[in-house]
Order: structure tokens, then C-alpha cells, then sequence
């Protein structure tokens, strides 16, 4: 398999913030293509065990990291079923996990995942393509005012109410089942006129994509999770790309750390985002925001 082209985000931060010269075991949850794996075995971690839901992400990242050998343990499994890859694998307690949330650059950039309207593919979207529903099932029987109101929800699309009316309109007539034809259907929908910042399409499939792999389920229980597992003075980052993400990590790390039981610190009160230099080499870098709590005992 041919790897991509991968840059990693806020690499150095996430370094800065994990502490990896602590050794121990660290989790990436979403390895992806391998980027922020590498930097934390490179810098310390005894073990790293990584887990992603996308079984190509998983192929190259194993050929990628191959140097490492058996201090890297490969699991194809959701991040959210973190406490049962951690009980499988014999670890009661890391040192760190990290999580890097959202779609990667290797599923936006490959043909026939259907993340893009940039090319004209089956409209599929699935991170785990081994499992669920693709977008295009989804759409085809989901009523209007439902997928109006995740529209809105996921992808903040103030005309999600005409967006779903002529998604419905137009699969009555026949099937959706191209990235291209939902492209062009949103942006009927959308009416915009002159220039625009972003296609019109972008807000609406974000929305879609966020519905198709349930990206906002269980993530508060997520963090909740991570911050257990770890052991005192252990660490957990974790990247969003969206304001939807981004809200409920803050809210959740704000609340364990009310929580006396939880002994959980906020390292960050603002969100690390991404030099000027980094946004410059790396654009998917400007929409990164980067939280992180320790575990003080």
C-alpha cells in the first residue's frame, strides 16, 4: 500500500505536553498514519499501543513503525472502547493517551472513502469500513426534519431546513450515491452567491460525516475514561478540529477537575493551536485545537 503524505499536527506541543522521556506505556487512540506514534516512542515510551477504527490507517501505520517492533501493539478497535483494549492488553494504568480526533488526511485524500466533494465517488464516509451504515444509506431513509436538524447541529448550517428539502426532493427521484451528486444537490440548497470562504457543500458533508461515524457519541465518557486510566502523573491530550469537539472536551476536563476523586489538573486553559509557521506548511493544522489534563494522584 502506498503511504500518503502525513504531516502530524502540533507535534512539538503534543510532546511538550505528554512528557514521553517519562517512559511507560502511552495509547494513541486514533494512530492514524503513525506521525504522533512516532514522535512518542522516539522520545521515550517503553510501549505504545496503537488503536484506530480505520483498518488501512492500521496497515501503514504497522509498516510505518516497523523499525519499533514489539514495543508498538496494533489494535483495530473504536477509541472509545479504550478501558477493554487496555484490560485486553493486561494494563491497568498508562502513562499517557492521546487522541487525535475527527477525520484524518489519509481518508480525505484517498479515492473511493467518499469524505470529499473534491472528487466524484461513492458517498460513503465510514472511518470503519468494516461496519455500519455508509452516508448514502443513511440519507436515503432518515425523514427531513431529522436530517435538517443534524445539519444544523453538526455542520452549523443556518440553511439546513432547504439543504435537507432538496436532499429528499432529489431521492425521491433517485438514489444519492455519489459525493458529486450530494455536492451539487447542498449547494442548490445552500444558494450562495458570489464569493465564498468555503465551498457551500463543506458545512453539510462535515455534518454528515460527524452523523455517519457518531463522533460526538461517547466522548465525554471517553475522557472520563482516559483521566481513570491513568496512573499519577500521567497524561491526556487530546486534538478536535471542530467546535463541537473542542466544547466538549474543554467542559469535560473542567469537570473531572472539580471533582476531588478525580485528582485531574488542566494543564491547558486555552486551547495550543498552531504557529503561524505550522498553519502555513500544514492548513489542516488552523483548525486544531489541542486540550490536555495530568492525573496529580
Amino acid at each position: 500500500m502506498e503511504q500518503p503524505t502525513h504531516v502530524p499536527v502540533l507535534l512539538d506541543e503534543v510532546r511538550s505536553l505528554l512528557l514521553p522521556e517519562r517512559g511507560g506505556t502511552f495509547v494513541d487512540c486514533t494512530v492514524g498514519l503513525g506521525g504522533h506514534a512516532r514522535m512518542l516512542l522516539e522520545g521515550g515510551a517503553a510501549r505504545l499501543i496503537a488503536i484506530d477504527r480505520d483498518t488501512d490507517a492500521l496497515a501503514i501505520a504497522r509498516a510505518s513503525l516497523a523499525e519499533f517492533g514489539d514495543r508498538v501493539t496494533f489494535v483495530h478497535a473504536d477509541y472509545r472502547s479504550l478501558a477493554d483494549v487496555l484490560d485486553a492488553q493486561g494494563e491497568t494504568t498508562v502513562s499517557g493517551v492521546l487522541a487525535d480526533l475527527g477525520v484524518s488526511s489519509m481518508q480525505l485524500d484517498s479515492d473511493g472513502r467518499g469524505f470529499s466533494f473534491k472528487r466524484d465517488e461513492p458517498l460513503d464516509m465510514r472511518m470503519d469500513r468494516t461496519q455500519g451504515e455508509t452516508a448514502a444509506e443513511l440519507i436515503d431513509r432518515v425523514d427531513e426534519t431529522e436530517l435538517a436538524d443534524l445539519i444544523y447541529r453538526f455542520g452549523e448550517e443556518r440553511r439546513s431546513r432547504q439543504v435537507a428539502r432538496g436532499i429528499v426532493t432529489a431521492r425521491a427521484q433517485s438514489p444519492i450515491t455519489t459525493t458529486g451528486r450530494l455536492a451539487e444537490i447542498v449547494r442548490r440548497g445552500v444558494a450562495a452567491r458570489g464569493w465564498q470562504r468555503i465551498d457551500p457543500a463543506t458545512r453539510t458533508f462535515q455534518a454528515l460525516r460527524i452523523w455517519v461515524n457518531g463522533e460526538l457519541d461517547g466522548l465525554e465518557s471517553f475522557i472520563g475514561t482516559s483521566a481513570a486510566r491513568l496512573q499519577p502523573g500521567g497524561r491526556l491530550a487530546v486534538i478536535a478540529f471542530h467546535s463541537l469537539e473542542d466544547r466538549v472536551v474543554k467542559h469535560t476536563l473542567r469537570e473531572l477537575a472539580r471533582r476531588d476523586e478525580a485528582a485531574i489538573t488542566v494543564l491547558t486553559k486555552h486551547p495550543v493551536i498552531a504557529s503561524d509557521a505550522e498553519a502555513a506548511v500544514n492548513p489542516r493544522a488552523r483548525s486544531a485545537k489541542l486540550r490536555a489534563a495530568v492525573r496529580v494522584a
